[in-house]
Protein backbone atom coordinates (compact mmCIF):
# COMPACT_ATOMS: atom_id res chain seq x y z
CA UNK A 1 0.00 0.00 0.00
CA UNK A 2 1.47 3.62 -0.76
CA UNK A 3 2.04 5.96 1.88
CA UNK A 4 0.20 8.82 2.92
CA UNK A 5 0.36 11.65 -0.05
CA UNK A 6 -0.29 14.11 2.26
CA UNK A 7 3.06 13.34 4.18
CA UNK A 8 6.03 13.48 2.96
CA UNK A 9 7.30 10.71 5.31
CA UNK A 10 11.07 12.42 6.22
CA UNK A 11 11.50 16.08 4.34
CA UNK A 12 13.17 18.38 6.20
CA UNK A 13 10.17 20.89 6.91
CA UNK A 14 8.69 17.47 9.33
CA UNK A 15 12.07 16.63 10.46
CA UNK A 16 12.80 20.06 11.36
CA UNK A 17 9.12 19.80 13.01
CA UNK A 18 10.08 16.92 15.05
CA UNK A 19 13.20 18.18 16.30
CA UNK A 20 11.78 21.44 17.55
CA UNK A 21 9.40 19.76 19.22
CA UNK A 22 11.58 17.55 21.28
CA UNK A 23 14.04 20.48 21.89
CA UNK A 24 10.97 22.04 23.50
CA UNK A 25 9.75 18.75 25.33
CA UNK A 26 13.87 18.31 27.00
CA UNK A 27 13.68 22.42 28.54
CA UNK A 28 10.22 21.56 29.86
CA UNK A 29 10.49 18.33 31.08
CA UNK A 30 13.82 18.42 31.45
CA UNK A 31 16.86 19.05 33.59
CA UNK A 32 19.90 21.41 33.56
CA UNK A 33 23.23 19.18 33.35
CA UNK A 34 26.40 19.78 33.12
CA UNK A 35 28.33 18.07 30.10
CA UNK A 36 32.15 17.36 30.63
CA UNK A 37 34.00 16.15 27.64
CA UNK A 38 37.23 13.68 28.34
CA UNK A 39 40.35 15.23 27.17
CA UNK A 40 42.69 12.56 26.57
CA UNK A 41 46.32 13.14 28.46
CA UNK A 42 48.54 10.07 27.91
CA UNK A 43 47.06 6.86 26.43
CA UNK A 44 49.30 3.56 26.22
CA UNK A 45 50.23 2.52 22.62
CA UNK A 46 49.53 -1.06 22.49
CA UNK A 47 46.83 -1.48 24.40
CA UNK A 48 44.99 1.99 24.11
CA UNK A 49 44.53 1.90 28.04
CA UNK A 50 43.97 5.64 29.05
CA UNK A 51 46.71 6.34 31.32
CA UNK A 52 45.20 10.38 32.40
CA UNK A 53 42.89 12.47 31.28
CA UNK A 54 41.15 15.70 32.35
CA UNK A 55 37.87 17.59 32.41
CA UNK A 56 38.42 21.62 32.23
CA UNK A 57 35.49 22.55 29.73
CA UNK A 58 31.49 22.48 30.62
CA UNK A 59 28.72 22.94 28.41
CA UNK A 60 25.48 23.73 30.61
CA UNK A 61 22.80 21.63 28.15
CA UNK A 62 19.39 20.09 28.97
CA UNK A 63 18.78 16.50 29.42
CA UNK A 64 15.25 14.38 30.50
CA UNK A 65 16.45 11.93 33.11
CA UNK A 66 15.09 8.64 31.62
CA UNK A 67 14.28 6.99 35.06
CA UNK A 68 11.23 8.14 36.85
CA UNK A 69 11.16 5.58 39.93
CA UNK A 70 14.42 6.54 41.06
CA UNK A 71 18.23 5.86 40.38
CA UNK A 72 18.81 2.23 38.64
CA UNK A 73 21.90 -0.18 38.84
CA UNK A 74 22.63 -2.47 42.29
CA UNK A 75 22.44 0.89 44.64
CA UNK A 76 25.15 0.98 47.66
CA UNK A 77 27.25 -2.59 47.66
CA UNK A 78 29.36 -4.25 49.71
CA UNK A 79 32.61 -6.14 48.30
CA UNK A 80 36.06 -6.91 49.83
CA UNK A 81 37.22 -2.94 48.98
CA UNK A 82 34.23 -1.74 50.91
CA UNK A 83 30.52 -0.33 50.03
CA UNK A 84 30.35 1.24 46.31
CA UNK A 85 28.10 3.09 45.05
CA UNK A 86 26.97 1.29 42.07
CA UNK A 87 23.88 3.95 41.09
CA UNK A 88 22.97 4.39 37.45
CA UNK A 89 21.04 6.61 35.01
CA UNK A 90 19.91 7.07 31.47
CA UNK A 91 19.96 10.91 30.19
CA UNK A 92 17.91 12.11 26.81
CA UNK A 93 20.10 14.44 24.97
CA UNK A 94 18.84 16.41 22.06
CA UNK A 95 21.08 15.40 19.09
CA UNK A 96 20.98 19.06 17.23
CA UNK A 97 21.49 20.54 20.77
CA UNK A 98 25.09 18.55 21.24
CA UNK A 99 25.80 18.84 17.30
CA UNK A 100 25.29 23.14 17.46
CA UNK A 101 26.31 24.02 20.61
CA UNK A 102 28.91 21.46 21.85
CA UNK A 103 30.41 20.09 18.82
CA UNK A 104 32.07 23.31 17.52
CA UNK A 105 34.01 24.26 20.42
CA UNK A 106 35.15 20.31 20.74
CA UNK A 107 36.36 20.80 16.90
CA UNK A 108 38.24 23.80 17.85
CA UNK A 109 40.39 22.37 20.94
CA UNK A 110 41.07 18.83 18.96
CA UNK A 111 42.34 21.17 15.90
CA UNK A 112 44.49 23.44 18.37
CA UNK A 113 45.69 20.30 20.62
CA UNK A 114 44.41 16.74 19.48
CA UNK A 115 43.21 15.62 22.72
CA UNK A 116 39.37 14.81 22.23
CA UNK A 117 38.64 11.61 20.43
CA UNK A 118 35.37 12.14 19.49
CA UNK A 119 33.67 15.23 18.14
CA UNK A 120 30.22 14.25 16.70
CA UNK A 121 28.56 13.00 19.50
CA UNK A 122 28.60 12.07 22.96
CA UNK A 123 31.51 10.14 23.71
CA UNK A 124 31.68 6.89 26.37
CA UNK A 125 33.96 8.14 29.33
CA UNK A 126 32.40 11.65 29.35
CA UNK A 127 30.79 13.05 32.39
CA UNK A 128 27.38 14.41 33.27
CA UNK A 129 26.61 16.51 36.51
CA UNK A 130 23.47 16.35 37.70
CA UNK A 131 23.04 19.64 40.05
CA UNK A 132 19.33 17.93 41.13
CA UNK A 133 21.28 15.15 43.46
CA UNK A 134 24.62 16.88 43.18
CA UNK A 135 26.30 13.73 41.49
CA UNK A 136 28.83 13.01 38.87
CA UNK A 137 27.58 10.54 36.45
CA UNK A 138 30.16 8.99 33.94
CA UNK A 139 28.50 7.80 30.33
CA UNK A 140 29.36 3.78 29.68
CA UNK A 141 27.20 3.70 26.49
CA UNK A 142 25.58 6.24 23.92
CA UNK A 143 22.61 4.67 21.78
CA UNK A 144 22.44 7.49 18.91
CA UNK A 145 18.93 5.29 16.97
CA UNK A 146 16.39 5.31 19.69
CA UNK A 147 13.60 5.94 18.34
CA UNK A 148 14.31 4.46 15.36
CA UNK A 149 14.70 6.59 12.39
CA UNK A 150 11.29 8.71 12.65
CA UNK A 151 10.11 10.25 9.59
CA UNK A 152 13.57 8.74 8.48
CA UNK A 153 15.74 10.70 10.84
CA UNK A 154 17.70 10.57 14.32
CA UNK A 155 16.85 13.03 17.19
CA UNK A 156 18.36 12.20 20.30
CA UNK A 157 21.02 10.41 21.86
CA UNK A 158 20.50 8.16 25.24
CA UNK A 159 23.71 8.26 27.40
CA UNK A 160 23.72 5.30 29.64
CA UNK A 161 25.97 6.50 33.20
CA UNK A 162 27.07 4.94 35.92
CA UNK A 163 28.38 6.96 39.27
CA UNK A 164 31.40 8.00 38.42
CA UNK A 165 34.59 5.87 39.75
CA UNK A 166 37.10 8.30 40.87
CA UNK A 167 40.37 7.61 39.51
CA UNK A 168 43.51 9.71 40.83
CA UNK A 169 44.62 9.82 37.40
CA UNK A 170 41.98 12.03 36.43
CA UNK A 171 42.36 16.37 36.62
CA UNK A 172 38.51 17.86 36.77
CA UNK A 173 38.74 21.37 37.21
CA UNK A 174 35.83 23.11 34.96
CA UNK A 175 36.23 26.75 37.47
CA UNK A 176 32.26 25.44 38.08
CA UNK A 177 33.20 25.13 42.25
CA UNK A 178 29.98 23.11 42.62
CA UNK A 179 30.93 20.94 39.95
CA UNK A 180 34.63 20.26 41.41
CA UNK A 181 33.82 19.67 44.60
CA UNK A 182 31.21 17.31 43.82
CA UNK A 183 33.79 15.23 42.10
CA UNK A 184 36.87 16.10 44.56
CA UNK A 185 34.68 14.06 47.60
CA UNK A 186 34.90 10.91 45.49
CA UNK A 187 38.39 10.89 46.20
CA UNK A 188 40.61 9.89 49.73
CA UNK A 189 40.31 12.73 52.12
CA UNK A 190 43.29 13.66 54.36
CA UNK A 191 42.76 16.02 57.04
CA UNK A 192 45.32 18.55 58.35
CA UNK A 193 45.16 20.65 61.53
CA UNK A 194 47.47 23.12 61.60
CA UNK A 195 48.51 25.46 64.25
CA UNK A 196 46.02 27.83 65.35
CA UNK A 197 45.53 31.69 65.47
CA UNK A 198 45.39 31.49 69.27
CA UNK A 199 48.97 29.17 69.76
CA UNK A 200 51.78 31.01 72.00
CA UNK A 201 55.39 30.73 72.68
CA UNK A 202 57.19 29.05 75.66
CA UNK A 203 59.20 31.12 77.53
CA UNK A 204 61.80 30.52 80.13
CA UNK A 205 64.78 32.02 82.36
CA UNK A 206 68.08 30.33 82.94
CA UNK A 207 70.75 31.17 85.82
CA UNK A 208 74.53 30.28 85.92
CA UNK A 209 74.63 27.23 88.34
CA UNK A 210 76.85 28.75 91.13
CA UNK A 211 73.94 31.24 91.49
CA UNK A 212 71.31 28.22 92.87
CA UNK A 213 74.11 27.34 95.52
CA UNK A 214 75.42 28.56 98.19
CA UNK A 215 78.57 27.81 97.38
CA UNK A 216 81.11 30.09 95.98
CA UNK A 217 83.17 28.18 93.74
CA UNK A 218 82.83 24.31 92.19
CA UNK A 219 82.04 22.68 88.70
CA UNK A 220 78.85 21.78 86.74
CA UNK A 221 78.32 18.56 85.06
CA UNK A 222 78.49 20.09 81.77
CA UNK A 223 78.51 16.96 79.60
CA UNK A 224 78.03 13.04 79.31
CA UNK A 225 79.83 11.18 77.39
CA UNK A 226 78.24 7.94 76.33
CA UNK A 227 81.33 5.23 75.71
CA UNK A 228 78.97 2.23 74.76
CA UNK A 229 75.61 2.30 73.85
CA UNK A 230 74.51 -1.11 75.61
CA UNK A 231 72.07 -3.69 74.57
CA UNK A 232 68.97 -5.52 75.13
CA UNK A 233 67.46 -2.58 77.22
CA UNK A 234 63.69 -3.53 77.78
CA UNK A 235 62.75 -0.30 80.01
CA UNK A 236 64.89 3.03 80.10
CA UNK A 237 67.56 2.50 82.30
CA UNK A 238 68.25 4.67 85.17
CA UNK A 239 71.45 7.23 85.25
CA UNK A 240 72.62 7.85 88.42
CA UNK A 241 75.38 10.43 89.03
CA UNK A 242 77.11 10.47 92.23
CA UNK A 243 76.20 13.15 94.68
CA UNK A 244 77.87 16.49 94.68
CA UNK A 245 79.97 17.30 97.91
CA UNK A 246 78.30 19.20 101.00
CA UNK A 247 75.38 22.13 100.20
CA UNK A 248 76.21 21.47 96.62
CA UNK A 249 73.63 20.70 93.87
CA UNK A 250 73.32 17.13 92.92
CA UNK A 251 73.32 16.44 89.05
CA UNK A 252 70.77 14.51 86.98
CA UNK A 253 70.25 13.12 83.79
CA UNK A 254 68.20 10.72 81.98
CA UNK A 255 68.78 7.90 78.64
CA UNK A 256 67.37 8.07 75.56
CA UNK A 257 66.91 5.36 73.67
CA UNK A 258 67.08 3.80 70.34
CA UNK A 259 66.20 0.05 68.51
CA UNK A 260 69.11 -1.33 66.48
CA UNK A 261 68.36 -3.74 63.57
CA UNK A 262 69.59 -7.09 64.24
CA UNK A 263 69.43 -7.07 68.66
CA UNK A 264 66.58 -7.69 71.08
CA UNK A 265 65.49 -5.04 73.09
CA UNK A 266 67.14 -1.52 72.55
CA UNK A 267 70.41 0.87 73.46
CA UNK A 268 70.57 4.55 74.43
CA UNK A 269 71.31 6.78 71.98
CA UNK A 270 72.55 9.49 74.24
CA UNK A 271 72.47 10.81 78.07
CA UNK A 272 70.93 14.22 78.43
CA UNK A 273 71.38 16.58 81.26
CA UNK A 274 68.15 17.60 83.28
CA UNK A 275 70.43 19.21 85.72
CA UNK A 276 74.40 20.63 85.95
CA UNK A 277 74.54 20.81 89.45
CA UNK A 278 77.50 22.37 91.45
CA UNK A 279 79.79 22.18 93.59
CA UNK A 280 82.05 19.72 92.22
CA UNK A 281 85.67 19.82 91.97
CA UNK A 282 85.94 16.23 90.33
CA UNK A 283 84.47 14.66 87.48
CA UNK A 284 81.57 12.56 89.06
CA UNK A 285 80.60 8.91 88.51
CA UNK A 286 77.98 7.91 85.77
CA UNK A 287 76.46 4.11 86.55
CA UNK A 288 73.32 3.15 84.24
CA UNK A 289 71.39 1.06 85.87
CA UNK A 290 68.88 -1.55 84.46
CA UNK A 291 67.12 -4.85 85.44
CA UNK A 292 67.03 -6.05 81.48
CA UNK A 293 69.88 -4.62 79.39
CA UNK A 294 73.31 -4.45 80.46
CA UNK A 295 76.80 -2.84 78.86
CA UNK A 296 75.80 0.74 78.57
CA UNK A 297 79.23 2.83 80.16
CA UNK A 298 79.13 6.63 80.22
CA UNK A 299 81.64 9.38 81.80
CA UNK A 300 81.29 12.93 82.84
CA UNK A 301 82.59 15.99 81.90
CA UNK A 302 82.76 19.24 84.31
CA UNK A 303 83.33 22.52 83.87
CA UNK A 304 83.25 26.10 85.36
CA UNK A 305 80.63 29.13 84.18
CA UNK A 306 77.90 25.94 83.11
CA UNK A 307 74.38 27.14 83.19
CA UNK A 308 71.54 25.65 86.22
CA UNK A 309 68.77 24.04 85.32
CA UNK A 310 66.25 26.27 83.79
CA UNK A 311 62.67 27.52 84.86
CA UNK A 312 60.15 27.54 82.60
CA UNK A 313 57.71 30.49 82.61
CA UNK A 314 55.61 29.81 80.16
CA UNK A 315 54.90 26.30 78.07
CA UNK A 316 53.06 28.20 75.44
CA UNK A 317 50.73 26.42 73.29
CA UNK A 318 49.76 24.51 69.92
CA UNK A 319 53.35 23.00 69.53
CA UNK A 320 53.03 20.52 66.99
CA UNK A 321 56.58 19.50 67.71
CA UNK A 322 59.05 20.00 70.06
CA UNK A 323 60.16 23.65 69.55
CA UNK A 324 63.96 24.76 68.84
CA UNK A 325 65.51 26.27 72.43
CA UNK A 326 68.26 28.61 71.57
CA UNK A 327 70.63 30.32 74.51
CA UNK A 328 72.77 33.32 73.89
CA UNK A 329 76.69 32.32 72.90
CA UNK A 330 79.02 32.06 76.20
CA UNK A 331 81.75 34.47 76.16
CA UNK A 332 85.17 33.88 74.33
CA UNK A 333 87.02 30.75 75.06
CA UNK A 334 84.52 29.28 76.43
CA UNK A 335 81.50 26.07 75.61
CA UNK A 336 78.25 27.35 74.08
CA UNK A 337 75.11 25.70 75.61
CA UNK A 338 72.76 22.99 73.48
CA UNK A 339 69.60 22.52 74.57
CA UNK A 340 66.12 20.82 73.83
CA UNK A 341 62.49 20.99 74.69
CA UNK A 342 59.95 18.29 75.31
CA UNK A 343 56.54 18.92 75.04
CA UNK A 344 53.19 16.69 76.16
CA UNK A 345 50.51 15.68 74.16
CA UNK A 346 48.90 19.00 74.59
CA UNK A 347 51.58 21.03 72.57
CA UNK A 348 52.77 22.15 75.77
CA UNK A 349 56.40 22.72 76.93
CA UNK A 350 56.89 20.31 80.05
CA UNK A 351 60.61 20.29 80.08
CA UNK A 352 64.26 21.43 78.89
CA UNK A 353 67.15 18.70 78.57
CA UNK A 354 70.72 19.99 77.81
CA UNK A 355 73.19 18.49 75.64
CA UNK A 356 75.96 20.68 76.67
CA UNK A 357 75.46 23.18 79.51
CA UNK A 358 78.21 24.93 78.49
CA UNK A 359 81.13 26.74 80.04
CA UNK A 360 82.81 29.99 80.80
CA UNK A 361 79.39 31.90 81.15
CA UNK A 362 79.98 35.12 83.36
CA UNK A 363 76.34 36.06 83.18
CA UNK A 364 73.43 34.68 82.95
CA UNK A 365 72.17 34.27 78.81
CA UNK A 366 69.20 34.35 77.16
CA UNK A 367 66.75 31.39 76.46
CA UNK A 368 64.19 31.95 73.35
CA UNK A 369 62.07 29.30 71.88
CA UNK A 370 60.77 28.77 68.01
CA UNK A 371 57.29 30.29 67.59
CA UNK A 372 54.23 26.91 67.51
CA UNK A 373 53.74 28.73 63.58
CA UNK A 374 57.68 28.29 62.65
CA UNK A 375 58.96 30.99 60.53
CA UNK A 376 57.60 33.31 57.55
CA UNK A 377 54.01 32.20 58.48
CA UNK A 378 51.26 33.91 56.55
CA UNK A 379 47.56 34.20 56.77
CA UNK A 380 46.33 33.88 53.27
CA UNK A 381 43.58 31.25 52.44
CA UNK A 382 44.77 28.21 50.19
CA UNK A 383 42.91 28.38 47.25
CA UNK A 384 40.36 25.28 45.86
CA UNK A 385 42.15 22.98 44.01
CA UNK A 386 45.82 24.30 44.01
CA UNK A 387 48.53 22.31 44.47
CA UNK A 388 50.02 22.60 48.37
CA UNK A 389 53.41 21.27 49.19
CA UNK A 390 55.26 19.78 52.53
CA UNK A 391 58.44 22.00 52.76
CA UNK A 392 60.14 18.97 54.79
CA UNK A 393 58.92 16.09 52.81
CA UNK A 394 57.92 17.63 49.44
CA UNK A 395 54.82 15.65 49.05
CA UNK A 396 51.94 17.50 47.26
CA UNK A 397 48.12 17.08 47.44
CA UNK A 398 45.54 19.34 46.02
CA UNK A 399 43.29 21.27 48.00
CA UNK A 400 40.09 20.16 48.50
CA UNK A 401 38.80 22.06 51.36
CA UNK A 402 40.05 25.32 53.56
CA UNK A 403 38.49 26.36 56.67
CA UNK A 404 40.43 29.68 58.11
CA UNK A 405 38.45 29.46 61.04
CA UNK A 406 39.46 26.09 62.12
CA UNK A 407 42.49 25.79 60.29
CA UNK A 408 41.46 22.58 59.01
CA UNK A 409 43.01 21.58 55.44
CA UNK A 410 41.61 18.88 53.05
CA UNK A 411 43.63 17.57 50.39
CA UNK A 412 43.08 14.63 48.49
CA UNK A 413 45.58 13.24 45.04
CA UNK A 414 48.41 13.01 47.51
CA UNK A 415 52.16 12.17 46.24
CA UNK A 416 53.58 11.07 49.12
CA UNK A 417 52.84 11.27 53.27
CA UNK A 418 52.96 14.73 54.98
CA UNK A 419 54.27 14.52 58.66
CA UNK A 420 53.40 16.65 62.18
CA UNK A 421 55.72 20.22 62.55
CA UNK A 422 56.43 20.81 58.96
CA UNK A 423 55.46 23.80 56.62
CA UNK A 424 52.39 23.29 53.78
CA UNK A 425 52.91 25.96 51.42
CA UNK A 426 50.49 27.15 48.49
CA UNK A 427 52.12 27.44 44.80
CA UNK A 428 52.24 31.31 44.87
CA UNK A 429 50.00 33.81 43.35
CA UNK A 430 51.65 34.16 40.21
CA UNK A 431 50.54 30.62 39.43
CA UNK A 432 47.18 30.94 40.00
CA UNK A 433 47.33 29.54 43.76
CA UNK A 434 48.33 31.12 47.19
CA UNK A 435 51.28 32.17 48.83
CA UNK A 436 49.75 30.22 52.44
CA UNK A 437 52.12 28.88 54.73
CA UNK A 438 50.82 26.80 58.27
CA UNK A 439 52.14 24.13 60.29
CA UNK A 440 51.26 20.99 60.12
CA UNK A 441 49.47 20.18 64.00
CA UNK A 442 47.75 16.89 63.51
CA UNK A 443 47.20 14.69 60.52
CA UNK A 444 44.06 13.06 60.01
CA UNK A 445 44.37 9.90 57.46
CA UNK A 446 41.48 7.80 58.25
CA UNK A 447 38.83 8.98 55.44
CA UNK A 448 36.48 10.52 58.05
CA UNK A 449 34.91 12.09 55.40
CA UNK A 450 33.62 8.74 53.97
CA UNK A 451 30.75 7.60 55.75
CA UNK A 452 31.38 4.12 54.34
CA UNK A 453 35.22 4.15 55.76
CA UNK A 454 35.21 1.90 58.56
CA UNK A 455 38.65 0.00 57.75
CA UNK A 456 40.36 0.67 60.60
CA UNK A 457 37.80 0.27 63.49
CA UNK A 458 37.15 -2.96 61.74
CA UNK A 459 40.74 -4.03 61.68
CA UNK A 460 41.07 -2.70 65.93
CA UNK A 461 37.94 -5.11 66.52
CA UNK A 462 39.67 -7.74 64.60
CA UNK A 463 42.59 -7.37 66.46
CA UNK A 464 41.51 -8.41 69.55
CA UNK A 465 40.13 -11.59 68.64
CA UNK A 466 42.79 -12.82 66.39
CA UNK A 467 46.42 -12.16 67.93
CA UNK A 468 49.15 -12.36 65.05
CA UNK A 469 52.30 -10.60 67.28
CA UNK A 470 52.98 -14.47 68.76
CA UNK A 471 52.28 -16.48 66.08
CA UNK A 472 49.72 -17.35 63.16
CA UNK A 473 46.56 -18.30 64.64
CA UNK A 474 45.49 -20.42 61.85
CA UNK A 475 49.07 -22.31 62.20
CA UNK A 476 52.33 -22.47 60.90
CA UNK A 477 53.63 -24.88 57.64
Amino acid sequence: MPLNPFFLQGSSSEQRLIQDIINEQLKIYGQDVVYLPRKIINKKSVLKEIVSSKFDDSYRLEAYLLNYDGFEGQGDILSKFGVKTTDSATFVISKERFEDFITPFLNTVSVNFGNVELITRPQEGDLIYLPLDNTMFEIKYVEGKKPFYQLNNLYVYQLSCEVMDYELDDNIDTSIEEVDKSVSDFGYIVKLEMVGSDSSTASASVQLAKELSILTSGKSVSKIDLINDGTGYLTTPIVSISTAPSSGINASAVAIMTSRSGQTGSSIERILITNPGYGYTIPPLVVIKSSTGSGAIATSVVSEGSLGQPAIINGGKEYSVSPVVSISSAPSGGTNAEIISIINSSGIVTSLRYINAGSGYTVSPSITFESPTGSGLTTDNYKFKEVVRGVSTGTTAVVNDWDSSDRILKVTVLGGYFTVGEAVVGIGTTLGGSDSKYIIKSISTFDEYDTYAENIPIETEADQILDFSESNPFGEF
